[in-house]
């Protein structure tokens, strides 16, 4: 049954002719563009929170070495290199400091929530109106930051910003997958991930020219408002169409596709007649939940694994993001370098997952996380330039790490369960977004601490690599029988 299911033509690329062809191809390019502003809005907190040197302004404690200790009228702030961070903007110096970690673990919090209910909310109603109105809420949002005028406010703000940039994560992807064949569905995945780093990249160019946090922050949220024009042409998934019978709808949208891959159109109805009898009767007979994936105690032992290393890639990346900005030089140059290595980082895990399998090449991104911080919290000694190339190896181990997590738990669960398995570790990685800032906010008291840490999880990610099994070339795990006993049977790799 595995086989046949494997032949089996997926009726949508079947109409459109193409695993990737020039309808699908544009479509795809298009909705990467509401990929960048997925590091702006998470990156950004690098600049806008960046330590200042803070005296007392005025009072008691004017000559105290410890500004947090003396009796201040107010602050005076260092703006060598910033004019004006949310820092300076609301006292966000010792015992406010906390509000500093608040502020962006509520970012994160919110791209966890919008990843949820949006996605949930695209079942229902479409991907694209929820696409479409998550783009919408990210420009209002974000240029509602700029403009605050409150600390409760801008905090309100971001949080919705981060909502919004979880919905667009989550619908933009949806449509991807749902639109691509099988055999170009891995690359896609990968290459999504690509305007992110680009994003995380220019922030530095921003941040340069607009040392004003405001109009940092307006600079890439309004560029938000070219997203409308996904209203007038990003489509709705087919796929979604039809299992919900929309069929008039589907049949207008698959007959402009298929003349655009130069595919005949004269038996569309019917094909998508047939096609709503195909993906309904999957739909039918593909039961399952969440709670399966912890009946079993193997499948329970895969799923922990995978949930734990994605917990721990958005833990070092982000938090080792942000942890950039302590460390000495030029920060500008700091981030920039480090993020432009995100890029060959995520391009270097299409040949790597390829050739070496998904396994090993986890292993190998996680330990050259957990090798660099290490050396990078253990030895003081290193200078300046030495420590940055280390904080800047630790991020490219885990650019790696970032695709292949996406790429290796869609063919680690079984396809009964695996929206739900995929989209549990997509939430169990949040809280480790979540706790990066506070992790990273304890360099106060000790400037290793935070890189130790982050390097001691990397190293029991790369261990906990080999309680999953290699997922390169072999069927994928149709039910939850086969999800618990993949990885303990021998099965010959689909290109054998």
């Amino acid at each position: 049954m595995q086989k046949e299911e494997k032949k089996r033509v997926d009726p949508i690329i079947a109409i459109l002719g193409s695993d990737l062809g020039p309808w699908q191809l544009c479509v795809c390019l298009w909705i990467f563009l509401s990929k960048f502003p997925t590091g702006w809005v998470q990156i950004s907190m690098v600049f806008m929170q960046t330590p200042v040197k803070a005296t007392c302004k005025g009072g008691s404690g004017t000559n105290a070495t410890d500004v947090c200790e003396a009796h201040c009228d107010g602050y005076e702030y260092d703006r060598s290199i910033f004019k004006q961070n949310i820092i300076m903007e609301w006292d966000l110096i010792c015992d406010r400091q906390w509000i500093e970690q608040l502020s962006q673990s509520l970012v994160m919090v919110g791209i966890m929530l919008g990843n949820m209910i949006m996605g949930v909310l695209a079942d229902k109603w479409g991907r694209r109106p929820m696409f479409v109105g998550s783009c919408v809420l990210q420009l209002v949002s974000g240029c509602l930051v700029s403009a605050s005028p409150w600390l409760w406010f801008y905090m309100l703000m971001r949080f919705l910003d981060g909502y919004a940039t979880g919905g667009t994560m989550t619908t933009g992807f949806t449509i991807i997958m749902e639109i691509v064949g099988p055999s170009k569905r891995e690359i896609m995945a990968i290459l999504y991930q690509i305007p992110f780093n680009v994003g995380h990249a220019t922030l530095p160019l921003f941040a340069y020219f607009l040392r004003e946090w405001r109009w940092f922050h307006l600079s890439f949220s309004s560029f938000s408002i070219v997203y409308l024009l996904f209203f007038f042409t990003v489509p709705e998934s087919p796929r979604w169409l039809i299992i919900t019978g929309r069929n008039e709808r589907a049949a207008e949208l698959l007959e402009k596709a298929a003349k655009r891959n130069k595919m005949p159109t004269d038996k569309i109805t019917q094909d998508i007649e047939e096609a709503q009898r195909v993906l309904t009767a999957s739909a039918t007979t593909a039961k399952g939940n969440i709670g399966d994936l912890f009946k079993h105690a193997y499948l329970c032992q895969k799923t922990l694994a995978m949930a734990f290393n994605w917990l721990v890639v958005c833990f070092v990346y982000y938090g080792l993001s942000q942890f950039m900005t302590s460390l000495s030089g030029n920060i500008f140059l700091n981030i920039a370098a480090s993020a432009l290595l995100g890029i060959p980082g995520t391009c270097l895990c299409v040949p790597a997952t390829k050739y070496m399998g998904r396994r090993i090449t986890l292993f190998l991104s996680n330990l050259l996380s957990g090798l660099s911080l290490t050396l990078l919290a253990f030895v003081p000694s290193f200078s300046g330039p030495v420590k940055v190339i280390l904080a800047s190896i630790g991020l490219f181990g885990a650019a790696i790490t970032f695709p292949n997590v996406y790429l290796y738990a869609g063919e680690l669960f079984p396809t009964v369960v695996r929206p739900s398995g995929v989209g549990l570790c997509s939430f169990v990685g949040r809280f480790g977004s979540i706790v990066a800032p506070w992790v990273e906010g304890l360099k106060k008291y000790y400037i290793s601490i935070p890189p130790m840490v982050f390097g001691i999880f990397a190293f029991l990610a790369a261990a906990s690599v080999f309680l999953m099994p290699e997922t390169k070339g072999y069927p994928l795990p149709e039910t939850i029988e086969d999800g618990n006993t993949f990885g303990k049977n021998v099965r010959k790799p689909q290109n054998q």
